[in-house]
């Protein structure tokens, strides 16, 4: 993995060493001492790291002894978690029942004595390890960096174009153009955005812009500013005073005061109608912004600003949504001429047809970005050789050779710009398959075992901070398809960004799909795509992750996992053949996340399950067989997440009780179930996901104060008023309802209106005797998302729909009389919902 995220690797460490469990138990193992070296070490160590990783490529020495810091940090922290893990164990033990069942709990755990003699002489070999590389910390001459914020090199651009390189573009280009020909009488300077991730062409189509004739003859004063390394105010006014054609150059304006340097700006700009081109703008800082905004506002009426950028929070922050333009990839037509473009002199393609073909699935991989067609194209200029394009063809890009300017050089730029705490997460996308399907929870859930969440402030949690990071990656463009549900997320990455992903990752974080692969040596996350693959025994032992591929039913090797790597975190069986798990599984008291879902053939868990007490997530969802939850549930004190399929018929609803940190419950095809709660309350509860219960008849919603999400599917015989009056549930916080196949549906119960100040999303599916919405629905002023699929039976929306300000997607699908009155521009009642942002009409009687 990129050595680049050890800082954040470091900081991590040093706040778990100071971690209250691990106070406690080093007083109580007599190591007090002893830890506190260990902080004070990696301290010293952490201080000169982020000068080393940037200074590692030229010294070998330097790269062994990061990779040494980083096997210290790996192994400290699994004895970290172990003191964790023991007063977990403790907690468990002293709430467990009788005098006898303590004991007994407590003996077969662990020896005291015992743990305290191995624990005490791990951390002295710790702290032994860490003085021998501390040592050597001065010989390398490094600088005291305190601070991540690094500023990435990043080559200039200027204004020049060949317009023979501008490809598919004609569309962007003439969008662009007209925001900057229209007059804006209500705005003095107006700001227009292209947003993008790297080398899909944003400065090209900004050059292309800039050069077009009828915006030459527009602006009499054109400027370009590429900004790149730093938006630092005084360095863009010399920029700025050097592109203004008028200005002396002869002048150094460098010896020049600030004072001096803004007297020339204001002498240049005033009342100039000009356009200015800030290219490759990563400065999120609002307050920089405002202050050059300010200074260029001494312009005349109809002065335009260009901003290209990376970063969605940067487009937001310096214009507005209706001047941004979110630039997509080429079309595959248009793809294919700029890859034939660089592979082959003009006009020869024709005379390669085997090539041709080979070349179409060489500019699949390239997702339609510019940058990646030129750098593969050009690659193979001249080349003629089958064997040389079919190499190009089935290797990853990361895998082939290339320049510095080339693709992975552009956008690994975003990912080295990333902080040290976002970069772990990043990583672990690797894991995963391209165009995998990601979603928040899971994703959250995942980097919280693996513990790459930073600690959360007060009146924070650990998935606010999760989400939080999903937005940063989102709006550094390294998320596409993103989606907002109002309490989940679902996204994909772009192909170029999993090959970043996996070139960024690689040697710690494996994604195994060919027989060919060797496991490495320091690999801690595996993930197998295939079912043979699991023949490579040889893993590591102190792996953290593994996922299983889909379909495996080896024994053997599961058996053989769960003796050797007793430090993993997360352990993923999908779609397996197995019956049932070892019992020894439950001495995996590092385990965090087990997911098991869709188990098909999965009848018993063994008991000991329920000492796994440092266990988050839980996913039995899909296992049609399985017979019952295992005794002791109750005893799962970490458990957040609960995925449940299950053929009992009474929910063990006192030890559901028991788990007071859960926040999600999923109950899928537990068809014998009838009723949910009794007699408990569940205040930690916020997500609740009820589907194909078809037994089930009422859920006392009263009982789950604190609900944000609610999502019922394919429960025939359950009623939305819940067995209860409207007036005796209590005002819900729903951010999300969900309802699909629910033929009790008719109305909407009124507690619904209870939601008015939280609903962002109401999706509403395949509920045909549904006839009516209600005409209070326009006091969920919150709404954001409204989808109503295969409702045949609705016929309009509420009168004053117009009402709900915040709505920005609407989408109406198989409601032929709905569609209809709502159709776009011809709908009689189109004018109610045309100033929604993106509204979707499909039918099909329309489309017939």
């Amino acid at each position: 993995m990129d050595p680049s995220s050890l800082f954040g690797i470091a900081q991590f460490f040093i706040d778990k060493l100071a971690s209250l469990a691990a106070e406690e138990l080093s007083l109580a193992l007599g190591v007090k001492q002893d830890l506190l070296e260990i902080q004070n070490k990696v301290s010293f160590i952490k201080a000169v790291l982020l000068d080393a990783e940037q200074k590692q490529k030229q010294n070998n020495e330097l790269g062994e002894w990061l990779k040494q810091i980083k096997r210290i940090l790996s192994t400290a922290e699994d004895v970290i978690d172990d003191f964790e893990c023991e007063a977990l164990r403790k907690q468990v033990v002293n709430t467990s029942g009788s005098v006898r069942r303590k004991v007994r709990h407590f003996v077969s755990s662990s020896n005291p004595l015992i743990y305290r003699v191995k624990m005490a002489h791990r951390i002295k070999d710790i702290k032994e390890r860490l003085d021998k590389v501390a040592e050597i910390r001065d010989k390398f001459g490094l600088q005291i960096i305190d601070s991540d914020n690094r500023v990435v090199q990043r080559r200039e651009t200027h204004s020049g174009v060949n317009e023979s390189d501008v490809i598919g573009r004609g569309k962007d280009k003439q969008k662009i153009v007209k925001l900057l020909l229209e007059d804006s009488y209500s705005e003095k300077l107006s700001i227009v955005t292209i947003v993008g991730i790297g080398g899909l062409g944003k400065t090209t189509l900004a050059k292309a812009v800039f050069n077009d004739k009828s915006v030459v003859e527009f602006f009499p004063l054109k400027m370009w500013i590429c900004v790149s390394n730093d938006f630092d105010f005084e360095n863009l006014v010399v920029k700025i005073i050097n592109s203004v054609p008028s200005q002396n150059h002869h002048e150094n304006v460098r010896n020049l005061g600030l004072e001096q340097l803004l007297k020339k700006v204001r002498n240049a700009l005033a009342g100039q109608k000009f356009l200015l081109v800030l290219d490759d703008v990563w400065n999120e800082d609002r307050v920089k912004w405002e202050e050059l905004k300010d200074l260029i506002q001494i312009g005349g009426q109809g002065c335009k600003v260009i901003v290209t950028t990376r970063s969605l929070k940067v487009a937001e922050m310096m214009g507005t949504h209706s001047s941004s333009l979110d630039l997509q990839g080429l079309s595959r037509e248009d793809s294919l001429s700029v890859f034939y473009k660089w592979a082959f002199k003009e006009g020869e393609e024709k005379r390669h047809p085997e090539l041709m073909e080979i070349g179409k699935c060489i500019v699949d991989k390239c997702g339609g970005v510019p940058l990646a067609l030129r750098t593969l194209g050009s690659s193979l200029f001249l080349k003629v050789d089958v064997r040389e394009w079919m190499f190009v063809r089935d290797n990853e890009i990361w895998n082939l050779p290339q320049k510095e300017d080339d693709i992975l050089h552009a956008i690994k730029l975003s990912y080295d710009q990333l902080p040290s705490y976002l970069k772990r997460c990043f990583a672990c996308f690797s894991l995963f398959e391209k165009d995998f399907q990601f979603n928040s929870f899971h994703t959250i859930v995942l980097w919280e075992a693996l513990g790459f969440l930073q600690s959360p402030h007060k009146g924070e949690t650990l998935k606010d901070i999760g989400n939080q990071y999903l937005h940063e990656l989102q709006s550094r463009s390294f998320l596409q398809d993103f989606i907002d549900y109002g309490s989940a997320y679902k996204f994909k990455l772009h192909d170029l960004v999993h090959d970043l992903a996996l070139y960024v990752s690689r040697d710690e974080f494996q994604l195994l799909s060919s027989s060919s692969e060797n496991i490495s040596e320091n690999a801690l996350h595996l993930s197998y795509t295939k079912s043979h693959l699991l023949g490579k025994t040889d893993f590591p032992l102190g792996l953290r992750t593994i996922l299983f591929p889909v379909g495996v039913n080896n024994e053997a090797f599961l058996n053989t996992l769960v003796s050797r790597c007793k430090y993993l975190r997360v352990l993923q069986i999908n779609n397996s053949g197995y019956e049932s798990l070892p019992h020894s599984i439950g001495k995996l008291k590092h385990l965090r996340y087990l997911n098991l879902e869709d188990n098909e053939e999965l009848k018993s868990l063994p008991d000991s399950v329920c000492k796994l007490q440092n266990l988050i997530n839980l996913n039995l969802s899909g296992c049609i067989e399985l017979q019952e939850l295992p005794n002791g549930i109750g005893n799962l004190i970490s458990l957040q997440q609960l995925h449940i399929t299950t053929r009992q018929s009474k929910f063990p609803d006192k030890e559901i009780a028991k788990l007071t940190s859960l926040e999600i419950l999923t109950l899928v095809s537990c068809d014998k179930l009838k009723s949910l709660f009794e007699g408990i309350e569940l205040p930690s509860l916020k997500y609740l996901d009820i589907g194909s219960c078809r037994s089930l008849r009422y859920v006392p919603l009263h009982v789950i104060p604190n609900l944000e999400s609610l999502s019922i599917d394919g429960c025939n015989k359950l009623k939305l008023s819940m067995g209860h009056d409207d007036n005796q549930i209590a005002k819900l916080r729903l951010k999300l309802l969900y309802l699909e196949s629910l033929p009790q549906l008719a109305t909407f119960p009124q507690w619904l209106r209870g939601c008015a100040e939280t609903l962002q999303s109401l999706v509403i599916v395949d509920c045909d005797n549904l006839d009516e919405l209600p005409m209070w629905l326009s006091t969920l002023f919150c709404l954001k998302t409204l989808s109503i699929e295969n409702c045949p039976g609705l016929l309009s929306l509420p009168d004053d729909v117009h009402h709900l300000a915040n709505l920005e997607y609407l989408k109406m699908k198989g409601c032929p009389g709905l569609c209809r009155r709502y159709q776009p521009k011809v709908g009689q009642d189109w004018p109610k919902i045309s100033h929604i942002k993106q509204v979707i009409i499909e039918s099909l009687e329309l489309e017939n």
